[in-house]
This record gives structure tokens, C-alpha cells and sequence, in this order.
């Protein structure tokens, strides 16, 4: 190899980050880490639990000390951490909900505890989203509320909780993917509004988490069309890097996952990474390696580089211009490591996540809401039927979450769940609990969980029939909270988790069986 080819590749390496497949580092990943990795993101499928996360953190911080180790870990929806159980707490849209800045911090020092232990450096949250539109399929819950001030001081309590915790933070979607009613993981949304408009609705929570105070490590590109700033994909878009730069952000850009469909190309996501580096970024999320050759991903990107620099479409002192910010970062996040005592360990973390339940169960609990009139479930009476209404798969957070069912099942022993895929099964579940039973078998109560019935959806159509057939039913409603109001009116009790997380499904269950006062 000549020394200007591995000088290229180590160069190339340095804006690369990729993920890898299962708990152990792979061949392929190790070796490039020796040539200059920048870093990796974990997913669910390395993290099956917080001792084996650890363990593979500490393994590959061995191989390469400034390894850059990132992970998506919201809480709520999304938590790759506790994905096999679902997150200790309820996320971001119940903490706004709560308004309480202090607590904020102390969810995000928990969980940047948590984080510590296992080994992460960089947790890619929080979300500085501004969700202006009710029935955004991809923000929602995952954001803090639908104001600029809002989302503005809890994104920057979140932040100072994680940096107290000795982990950084990454702040997404800039610049703002609120106001969309497309999720750019199917195809790329467009907000068609001014600029104006996006400096006023949008940046604040970022401008705020510029601040010296807060200093946010890093942040993450939408990927979303903004003709107002200019003509590519924001994530593709020299002018949108050159808005963070002016509003004083000097850290590592990162881009959202390559692999979403908003950008991915037809033959892989080579050409997507070049663009990605012309247009500003500094790391490249290469995306989830599930269904996928992990190491065939990787060299996908890597390739298109190597090419991008020999045509000189990229130069190699673009590219170490983009690792120098990200061992900046690197070197910041070990001074907090360093300055907070952090270890990482089996032990550790296991401690660290019974500390982030309990904070965990005080959050859920004070976000929990009912609206309309109150109806209880009696553990001691029939238990009731389920239903759940949410058909779209979530992409964010990688399932369809069934925390709702499980605390029923726990709470109300002999609950029936019912099941339907298709239109027939539908039918077949509303004739089900519409028909009346035999003289002296007890009403079951019907539970009905909801995420997102927009006016002219299936969501919708579907709850419009239950409440028809069964006008005393009771909703879960999962989805962003400001929309209850104007989707279910005030003769529906509905009460609302603010996610669909097991913490947020467990406190919305227990609501359901103490006697509360209503909240509207």
C-alpha cells in the first residue's frame, strides 16, 4: 500500500460510522480501527443487555482508545439499551409534558450514567425537534412538545444531565423535522416554508443548545428537503452546514442514517456519502446492518471515498478537517469521563440502570393524563378486552411496541388481547366485542390503544366503529399528547401515556385502576 493511499484511507476511516453486526467486534471493524475509525453506532442487536454492552464497549475501547462509541437512546420509543424490555423511562414528550427542567436533568443523568457504565461516549439525543404538527409520523413523542421554548429548555436540561453523567449529547434532527408529515425513513419530506418561518418555529431549541452552558457535542442532519435553504436534502446540503456554522455551532456534524429511504440510492449508499461529505458533514451514520452484510456496507462507503478522493471531487484535508472536530469531541468526552469518575462495567451498569427506574417510574407517573370522563377498570371485576389500533410500523423506534398489552395482562389476569393483519380479521375483531353475551356473563371493559388516529385515517375509521359499537370504551392513547383534544372530543376517556414505552405503558395502566382527578 502506498503511504498516499493509506494516508487516504485513514482519512477516509476518520468520517466513517459505521455499525456492525451482533456482541463481539468483527474482524473486518477491528481492522479499520487500527486505520483510523472514527467510531461505531450500536443497535439493539449488540446491546442485548447492559453487562454485555459493557463488556463490548470495554473490548473495543481496548483496541482503539479514541474510538468514538454511539448509540440512539432516547428513552420512551426509542432505546436500544433496554429494547428487549422496553425503556426504563417514559421519554421525551412525557417530561414536556411534566415541565419540570429539574427533573429532565435528572432523567438525563441517569441515563447518561447508565450510558457511562456501558461504554458509550456519545449518546445520539437528545431530540431538539419542535413537533408542530400533531400528526407527524416520525417526530411525535420522541420530541419534547410543540413550542420552541419548550422543546428549547428541556433539550438543554437534558444535555447538562448527560454531561454531568460524563456523556456527550447529539442534538437532531437539525434543522428541525417537526413540521413533516412524511417519514424520511419511506421518502424524503419537504417543509415548504421561509426561512424566516424555520429560524423562528425550528432552530431555537439548537440555538439554545449552542449556548456555552450547554455546548452541545454534536449534531445530527435531517434528512428532509428545505427549499428555503436550498436545493438537496439537508444532509446533502452545503448551505444547511453553513446555517449551523453561523449560528456558532463548531463540533461534528453527523448525518441521519444513510440507508433511509429519504436518500438512499438505487446502487447502495456510496454516491450518498460523497454527497454527504461535500455537502458538510463530518461523520456518516451508515445505518442498520440488519438484513445486511455488515462489512459489505461498510466497504460500500469507504470505496466511493477512496474514489471521490483520487477524481478530487474530496480532499484528504477536507476529510481531516472533519476528524480533527470529532477528536475534539472525543477529547471532551473523556475530560468528562475523567471529571465525573465514570466507569464502565457490568456491575456498574446493572447499579446505574436500577437508578434510571427509579426516576424512570417518578416521571411516567407525574406525565400520565386522563381526558374526558373518568372510567376505572376494577382488578376484581371481569378483565377486559384489548385492541390495539396501531397498524403503521414504527420505524424510529423499530417495532410496535406491546408494553400496553403486557401491563394489562399483569394487572388484569385473564385480559384478552385481540389480533387482526387484514381487513377480514378487523371485521371479525369488531364483531367480537360488539356482540352481547349470554344473561349473567359480565361485561368485559374494553381498552383500546391508539397512536396517531389522524381525521381520515384507518386509525380513525377503526375507532370510530369501537366506539360506535361500544360507546363506553377506554383509550390508551400513545401518540403525541397535544392531539387528544381535537381527536377525541370530550366524551371518550382517554388516557395518555406520552409514548408507548414500558414505563409510559405501565404508569397509564395504573391510572387506570386508582382514582384520579380529571385533567383536560
Amino acid at each position: 500500500m502506498t503511504t498516499v493511499h493509506h494516508d487516504a484511507l485513514r482519512a477516509v476511516n476518520g468520517v466513517l460510522l459505521p455499525g456492525f453486526t451482533g456482541t463481539d467486534a468483527p474482524a473486518w471493524l477491528l481492522s479499520a480501527c487500527e486505520e483510523g475509525l472514527a467510531g461505531v453506532i450500536y443497535f439493539a442487536y449488540n446491546t442485548p443487555d447492559v453487562a454485555t454492552t459493557a463488556r463490548l464497549s470495554a473490548s473495543l475501547h481496548e483496541a482503539a482508545p479514541d474510538l468514538l462509541i454511539a448509540i440512539d437512546e432516547e428513552g420512551g420509543d426509542v432505546s436500544r439499551l433496554e429494547a428487549a424490555t422496553g425503556s426504563s423511562i417514559p421519554g421525551a414528550a412525557a417530561l414536556g409534558v411534566i415541565d419540570d427542567v429539574d427533573l429532565t436533568e435528572r432523567v438525563g443523568l441517569a441515563l447518561g450514567r447508565l450510558l457511562a457504565a456501558t461504554g458509550v461516549d456519545l449518546d445520539l439525543a437528545p431530540v431538539l425537534d419542535v413537533n408542530s404538527r400533531t400528526e407527524n409520523p416520525v417526530v411525535g413523542v420522541r420530541a419534547f412538545g410543540a413550542t420552541p421554548d419548550l422543546v428549547s429548555r428541556h433539550g438543554a436540561a437534558f444535555v447538562q444531565g448527560l454531561h454531568r453523567a460524563g456523556v456527550g449529547a447529539c442534538g437532531k434532527h437539525f434543522p428541525g423535522h417537526g413540521a413533516t408529515d412524511v417519514d424520511s425513513h419511506l421518502s424524503l419530506p419537504v417543509v415548504d416554508d421561509p426561512l424566516e418561518t424555520i429560524r423562528e418555529r425550528d432552530l431555537p431549541p439548537f440555538v439554545r443548545a449552542f449556548e456555552p452552558d450547554v455546548a452541545i457535542d454534536s449534531i445530527m442532519t435531517a434528512h428532509l428537503l428545505v427549499p428555503a435553504i436550498g436545493p438537496r436534502p439537508v444532509s446533502l446540503e452545503p448551505a444547511a452546514a453553513l446555517v449551523a456554522r453561523e449560528l456558532g455551532f463548531e463540533g461534528p456534524i453527523i448525518t441521519d442514517a444513510l440507508d433511509m429511504g429519504a436518500v438512499k440510492g438505487a446502487d447502495g449508499i456510496g454516491e450518498v456519502a460523497v454527497q454527504a461529505i461535500e455537502g458538510g458533514a463530518d461523520l456518516l451514520c451508515l445505518g442498520t446492518t440488519v438484513g445486511r452484510d455488515d462489512e459489505e456496507l461498510f466497504r460500500q462507503a469507504q470505496s466511493a471515498l477512496l474514489a471521490a478522493v483520487e477524481q478530487g471531487r474530496v480532499t484528504v484535508e477536507r476529510l481531516l478537517e472533519s476528524a480533527a472536530r470529532t477528536a475534539r469531541t472525543v477529547r471532551r468526552v473523556r475530560e468528562l469521563q475523567a471529571s465525573t469518575g465514570a466507569t464502565c462495567g457490568p456491575t456498574e451498569a446493572t447499579a446505574a440502570l436500577e437508578a434510571l427506574a427509579a426516576v424512570g417510574q417518578e416521571a411516567a407517573e407525574r406525565a400520565v393524563r386522563t381526558h374526558g370522563p373518568l372510567a376505572r377498570l376494577d382488578p376484581t371485576g371481569p378483565a377486559p378486552d384489548v385492541i390495539d389500533l396501531r397498524q403503521r410500523f414504527d420505524h424510529a423506534a423499530g417495532r410496535t411496541a406491546q408494553h400496553v398489552q403486557s401491563a394489562l395482562r399483569a394487572t388484569f389476569p385473564g385480559t384478552e388481547v385481540h389480533v387482526f393483519s387484514d381487513p377480514a380479521g378487523w371485521e371479525a375483531t369488531l364483531a367480537a366485542v360488539s356482540t352481547a353475551r349470554p344473561a349473567g356473563d359480565p361485561v368485559r371493559p374494553l381498552v383500546v390503544i391508539t397512536r396517531e388516529p389522524v381525521p381520515g385515517s384507518r386509525e380513525a375509521a377503526m375507532l370510530d366503529a369501537l366506539r360506535a359499537a361500544r360507546p363506553g370504551l377506554v383509550v390508551v392513547h400513545t401518540g403525541f399528547p397535544d392531539a387528544v383534544p381535537a381527536w377525541f372530543g370530550d366524551e371518550t376517556t382517554v388516557v395518555v401515556a406520552c409514548g408507548t414505552g414500558r414505563a409510559n405503558a405501565r404508569a397509564a395502566v395504573g391510572q387506570l385502576t386508582v382514582t384520579a382527578e380529571v385533567t383536560r
